[in-house]
């Protein structure tokens, strides 16, 4: 075996490469255009640079202890607490060793979620050993805060020692103030409450951590990785104060807190966030005076990557989201299943995100190697520039005053909805590809299926006395799902969908990649697309549109069939009542002749593809 300095026998077979040599090889391809070309930026305007050198002297950050997996989390959320204890026990059967209880009310609930009543904690846990090393993890909203202090009082019922339970009781009043918008009372109202609570299950004998600070506030609203690090970060910081105000001394706090973060399909920038907050939490804990010790972080795949349409692509984003997650260190993993953006999963679908995690640790061994990303140059320069960039964002809302007074005078909400609006832009343009929502949909997939369970609404809690702009949660394909949408509920009345003739020009070779192209884009606001073969008779072409029953036309071709046909094409399609005639690329000096002949709008590349398709309705309902 090779020792760690010496070249492997492979590479030495080979000449040695310098980076000179590679820019070499690399402005041969460029041909004069610029190498940032190259370089990408994330939302936050961190440079990715093509290329990395190996990072010197990096070392494994601490965060799991060595080889220990993570915890295969569960989510539990159906209504019915009988119900969500057949789950619960079959999950635990079938390899998690967690559960996540959600609750109506509670950030992520999604619509459903567990009633926060004593009977139904005491129900949806029957049966399942709570002092037997299984983790149990609480999202409650602030209409939910009792159901901690009801699964307290059954541990004690039960007799169980509460220090042999791993129970995270998941309190996070002021996640629950941003994304609502509105609290019923200031911060130094609250705080004396949350510190009490705390301070009550800690003195019976519970280990906690018992508050969260829970990015995926940030997240869920469009925010960026910066944006949900230097959050995280500014509501421990103020869960801290909170604590030591309350006499609790900060060694005790510290462990009295824990993190969540999303985890999505972007692999590196996952990664690499996970890897940044063990680092910034350090500094936290080295400005206070403490030793740094590792801090607990909590990963839940995200919802905003979610899509309706071709659920199943959201296995793939899961597992990527997991395996990131779990390379970049988070102690717990809870996967959404891939039907959750359709209603409350079924067992099929939450067998699927159980045995996500299940197939990474078992099969692929991911937590064998601890933080196996230390010394990548990529993931080290990566991990730096988020630690940098967040903790400035950090800095500026303490400067502020705090978490809940930065809410207050909306310092980080504009922040989170320039970066929203510029990703949501991003997947208009189809710039970020939602797979079977914004690109390769298909007009005729079987729904999953989901749970009859109907949606729970909680009650108000209390009177509002603050209001600020909310971080509303999103998903970024809700806006092509509308419109797919739109035609399903046409088709079920009118038996037809909305069609788009595509006048191919040419031979195969000539229109392929056009049509093909004309097609994704139309389909995914639900138009359907009538292909055919080429053309070269303006009349044979008019023909067909009208055989088609098509309102609307797009013509398809090569650049050099457009100069000598199209417009002759647009032509016969005009004569033959095409509504609307589009043209599949960019018409270049040809746009006026085009434009005379009878085609409206080009579609290519780049363009903003969901105003198109919302004009192609705007067009339809109006006809």
């Amino acid at each position: 075996m090779p020792s760690a300095t010496k070249e492997l026998r492979l590479a030495a077979d080979f000449a040695p490469a310098s980076y000179d040599d590679w820019r070499k090889l690399v402005d041969g391809v460029l041909k004069g255009a610029p190498f940032e070309k190259l370089i990408s930026k994330t939302y936050d305007g961190v440079k990715i640079q093509p290329i990395y050198p190996r990072a010197q002297g990096a070392a494994p950050i601490a965060g799991r202890a060595a080889a220990a997996p993570w915890q295969i989390m569960q989510r539990i959320d159906h209504p019915d607490a009988k119900q969500a204890n057949a789950q619960a026990l079959h999950d635990l059967e079938n390899g998690a060793n967690g559960l996540t209880l959600v609750f109506a009310g509670a950030n992520g609930a999604r619509g459903f979620g567990l009633p926060a009543t004593e009977e139904a904690v005491a129900k949806v846990l029957e049966g399942v050993f709570l002092d037997a090393g299984i983790a149990i993890e609480l999202q409650v909203g602030p209409q939910a805060r009792m159901a901690a202090i009801y699964l307290a009082e059954l541990i004690k019922q039960r007799g169980i020692d509460p220090g042999k339970c791993e129970i995270r009781f998941g309190l996070d009043p002021i996640g629950a103030c941003a994304v609502w918008g509105s609290s019923a009372y200031n911060w130094w109202e609250i705080a004396p409450a949350f510190t009490d609570a705390i301070k009550k299950v800690a003195a019976a004998g519970f280990k906690g951590p018992f508050a969260v600070a829970d990015g995926r506030v940030i997240h869920d609203a469009g925010g960026s990785e910066v944006q949900e690090l230097a959050y995280v970060l500014a509501i421990g910081v103020a869960y801290l104060r909170a604590l030591e105000d309350a006499n609790v001394p900060l060694d005790d706090a510290r462990g009295m807190i824990y993190a969540r973060l999303s985890a999505d399909a972007d692999q590196f920038l996952t990664l690499a966030k996970f890897r940044a907050l063990r680092l910034l939490w350090a500094r936290v804990e080295e400005s206070c005076g403490l030793t740094p010790k590792p801090l607990f972080i909590a990963a839940e795949t995200a919802w905003r990557m979610l899509t309706q349409r071709d659920p199943y692509v959201n296995m793939l984003r899961a597992t990527v989201a997991t395996f990131s997650a779990g390379l970049g260190g988070a102690n717990s993993i809870s996967v959404l299943p891939h039907s959750s953006a359709l209603g409350l999963p079924d067992a099929f679908a939450r067998r699927a995100a159980r045995n996500t995690q299940l197939v990474l640790l078992e099969e692929s061994n991911l937590a064998k190697v601890s933080d196996p990303a230390a010394g990548s140059g990529g993931i080290e320069a990566l991990t730096q520039e988020l630690c940098a960039a967040a903790w400035a964002q950090f800095q500026e809302i303490e400067a502020a005053g705090g978490a809940f007074q930065a809410l207050g005078n909306n310092v980080i909400q504009p922040k989170v909805a320039a970066t929203r609006a510029a990703r949501q832009a991003a997947i208009a343009k189809r710039r970020e590809v939602l797979t079977g929502a914004s690109e390769f949909p298909n007009l005729h997939e079987t729904r999953a299926t989901v749970l009859k369970a109907k949606p729970v609404e909680p009650g108000p809690y209390g009177k509002e006395k603050i209001k600020f702009n909310a971080l509303e949660p999103i998903r970024l394909a809700a806006p092509f799902e509308k419109l797919r949408d739109k035609s399903d509920h046409l088709l079920a009345r009118k038996g037809a969908r909305p069609k788009v003739f595509l006048a191919n020009l040419g031979t195969a070779a000539d229109f392929t990649a056009r049509a093909a192209f004309a097609k994704s884009l139309f389909e995914t606001g639900g138009i359907e697309a009538i292909d055919t073969e080429g053309f070269a008779d303006p009349a044979a072409l008019a023909a067909a549109f009208t055989g088609s029953g098509a309102a609307l036309a797009c013509l398809c071709s090569s650049d050099k069939l457009y100069a000598d046909h199209a417009a002759a094409a647009a032509a016969a399609l005009k004569a033959a009542g095409a509504r609307h005639i589009y043209l599949a690329g960019r018409p270049g000096e040809l746009e006026a002749g085009l434009r005379e002949a009878g085609v409206q709008e080009f579609i290519f590349a780049g363009g903003d593809a969901l105003a198109l398709l919302t004009d192609v309705w705007q067009r339809i309902d109006a006809a």
